[in-house]
């Protein structure tokens, strides 16, 4: 093989596609440099992990695993089996295979008489890939697989087997031609006259109450994850600190149990100048992420307290077991959590750029290391109130969750998994060793981001996550379908593929990178079958060939958004042609809603920002915008519905009952648009040039119940998805 061809073979061994065609057809190629940097990151990865790519074919440059770490099997799939690797000999090998309920299957073979795959010279050996049968019928799971070659060197091997649905979950109420709708909201934009300046989850138990009274089958939420509390201004639910856990500036201080029991948080609390404090921080238009911590950490701090005194103190108190049970079921990465956020607090407390743990000494940037386990002992105190708000946020969205059962809700709450994490996170410190550190997980320049975008978070090195038997990517599925009826994945092109943009340099230059799509799909459908949760791929943008075709299969709905869903000629797709195997919205997060949409406000703002190249690229879009809104007219007419494309106002309701008529089995009603809200919640390309994830609500719950444009769109909807009328109360 020429250098050339040997480079070209590596590339697609290690998943990385130098070419891609953007949004408007044009063949882009990666910078040369791009590419080297790259391949230098993932080879020592692909190195340390070569017996995945070993089992999975042959491709070795060292001595292989006999057994891949994990692999999927299908549970409808007549004829399972798993490669192995071994030299190429006729060595007899036995095996025993134990799935999770106890069941055991066990037998031998001559390796050599197994069906033969690819070969391969590693370590001065020649390698031989053979496919291992495995017992059909397996039930649902991770099983136990363990292989040993008899009377030979190799070692003995052991894998997960890892057998899933040929489907997700898909609840009953909305299976065949079951339709839904739901109501989309940014928890930290709900107002009331109780919270304390932010939304938080006693408003979500409200907003849960008043879409069951309304009709609705589902409550959707901005992602949830942990955020940093000591830069709270760090407020995008899309760069969190750790997907595994909750953002505590969510809790209902006054909801949770000690502060009934705490007079001195109660007094605190009541104090004159608190409730000023209280009443400016809930009068203002966008959110004062600052105030709001100086608010509520003090008065947790004191709960935390006064919980330690009267429970963790008392012998047999049963709510310090149930704290003890919270923590225990929380394991590693519940105590790894409150560590990180302990260590961020004390380190920069006379240096705040030590916030950043890479700025960290290098034994406290190793979380398994004694020195981290020594400073947690140190500040087992602190560490365990990190622990309790977490126990707390879990308490109060598990409310929430029971309250959308209560009301049958076709699907309960619908939360979002966010594509990564920041690269100064929890998550990053935690698996480092997994994550491809100097890399940053984006998008390419298309129509709506000229620019291309950079989302800060590092992407998991594929080959890692190989290698561990995709255990963090299964904690990370559980940890946020537990209170949930529904989860969308963010940017579920990853499973397949991600752009990802070198440190330091633009999105021009970034490059994609193959995932485990076969792997992730198979594992996501069964734990959404083991959670009973809902899928909902956000499959949006610059897409493979035959990827959303490939999530119908798999049962994850598709993520259809009325202002993309267009012919060829530009004219809005009929209802009808939309498919019945997804979600449908009007806009999303990083969309204008749909007054901004209509008036034109988006583009003005963007060329406020200067995110446009040119001025002439703004006059083009603004009059794009003019024929998108005949368009509208047009598509709207022929459905029968009556709309003004001159009026000032968008015809929310037409357009509302427009997509209502589509067959997808889920609706989301952004509750900015019933309320005429124009303001971007998110502009991307933009950190502080804009309010991003700060601008609140016009109203509370209770006026949102009377408006009437809400009581409007919702009668709409229960219409056409129901065929019944709205019973507001």
């Amino acid at each position: 093989m020429t250098e050339r061809g040997e480079v070209a073979a590596m590339m697609d061994r290690l998943g990385i596609e130098t070419r891609y065609t953007d949004t408007s057809g044009v063949v882009r190629e990666a910078p040369d440099e791009t590419v080297a940097a790259l391949i230098r990151a993932l080879a020592a990865g692909a190195a340390g992990a070569a017996g995945a790519a070993g089992a999975g074919g042959g491709e070795v440059g060292e001595r292989p695993h006999p057994l891949p770490a994990a692999w999927v099997v299908q549970a409808d799939d007549p004829a399972p089996g798993i490669p192995v690797v071994m030299p190429a000999d006729g060595v007899e090998i036995t095996w025993a295979l134990i799935e999770e309920n106890g069941t055991r299957y066990q037998g031998d073979a001559i390796f050599g008489a197994l069906p033969a795959g690819r070969t391969a010279e590693a370590s001065g050996a020649i390698y031989e890939s053979r496919r291992l049968p495995l017992p059909s019928g397996l039930a649902l799971g991770y099983h136990r697989l363990g292989l040993t070659a008899v009377g030979a060197a190799e070692p003995a091997a052991e894998c997960t087997v890892i057998v899933v649905p040929r489907i997700a979950y898909l609840p009953p109420s909305i299976a065949g031609d079951g339709r839904t709708w739901g109501i989309s909201v940014q928890v930290y934009a709900l107002r009331s006259a109780r919270n304390w300046g932010i939304g938080d989850f006693t408003d979500l138990l409200e907003t849960v109450s008043f879409a069951g009274r309304a009709g609705a089958g589902a409550v959707g939420v901005n992602p949830l994850h942990a955020l940093f509390l000591d830069e709270p201004a760090r407020a995008s639910p899309y760069s969190p600190n750790n997907r595994l856990f909750l953002n505590p500036l969510y809790l209902d201080v006054e909801a949770i149990d000690d502060f009934a029991e705490c007079a001195e948080a109660r007094a605190s609390v009541r104090d004159a100048r608190f409730q000023k404090r209280l009443a400016n921080l809930r009068a203002t238009d966008l959110i004062d992420h600052q105030g709001v911590v100086q608010a509520k950490l003090p008065v947790l701090e004191l709960l935390y307290t006064s919980f330690r005194r009267r429970h963790l103190a008392v012998d047999g108190d049963p709510r310090a077991a149930a704290f003890a049970a919270f923590r225990k079921a929380g394991g590693t990465a519940l105590h790894r959590f409150a560590m990180f956020e302990c260590l961020r607090e004390t380190l920069s407390a006379n240096d705040i750029s030590r916030r950043y743990w890479r700025r960290w000494s290098e034994e406290l940037q190793d979380p398994d290391g004694p020195a981290v386990a020594e400073f947690a002992v140190r500040h087992e105190a602190r560490v365990g109130f990190f622990e309790y708000l977490q126990w707390q946020a879990d308490i109060q969205l598990a409310r929430c969750a029971e309250a959308a059962r209560s009301a049958r809700m076709a699907v309960g709450l619908y939360h979002d998994l966010a594509v990564g994490a920041d690269g100064g996170s929890c998550e990053a410190w935690s698996f480092k060793a997994s994550i491809l550190g100097d890399w940053n997980i984006g998008a390419p320049p298309d129509s709506y981001n000229l620019r291309g975008q950079n989302w800060g978070c590092p992407p998991l090195n594929p080959t890692a996550l190989r290698a561990q038997a995709f255990g963090p990517f299964i904690d990370l599925l559980r940890a946020n379908m537990r209170h949930a009826g529904a989860l969308r994945i963010d940017h579920i092109l990853g499973f397949m593929r991600l752009f990802i943009v070198p440190t330091g340099r633009p999105p021009s230059d970034g490059i994609y990178l193959r995932y485990p799509f076969d792997e992730l799909i198979g594992i996501l459908k069964l734990e959404s079958h083991r959670q009973r949760c809902l899928v909902i791929g956000e499959d949006l943008g610059t897409l493979p060939e035959g990827f959303q075709a490939a999530l119908q299969r798999a049962g994850v709905l598709s993520y259809r958004l009325f202002y993309f869903e267009r012919e060829p000629n530009g004219v809005f797709r009929a209802p009808r042609a939309y498919p019945r195997d997804a979600l449908v919205a009007v806009g999303t997060h990083d969309l204008p809603p749909l007054q901004g949409y209509w008036s034109g406000e988006d583009i003005e703002l963007r060329e406020r920002l200067g995110l446009y190249p040119s001025p002439e690229r703004a006059r083009l879009d603004r009059e794009e915008r003019t024929r998108e809104r005949h368009h509208i007219v047009w598509a709207l007419g022929v459905e029968g519905l009556t709309a003004d494309a001159t009026a000032a106002d968008a015809p929310a309701t037409a357009i509302y009952r427009y997509v209502a008529r589509t067959p997808g089995r889920l609706l989301m009603l952004h509750i900015e648009d019933a309320l005429g809200v124009s303001v971007q919640i998110n502009v991307p390309g933009t950190l502080t040039e804009h309010p991003n994830w700060r601008h609140k609500l016009p109203h509370d719950m209770a006026a949102m119940l009377a408006d009437t444009r809400v009581r409007r769109v919702v009668a709409v909807l229960n219409e056409e998805r129901h065929g019944v009328a709205a019973h507001l109360s």
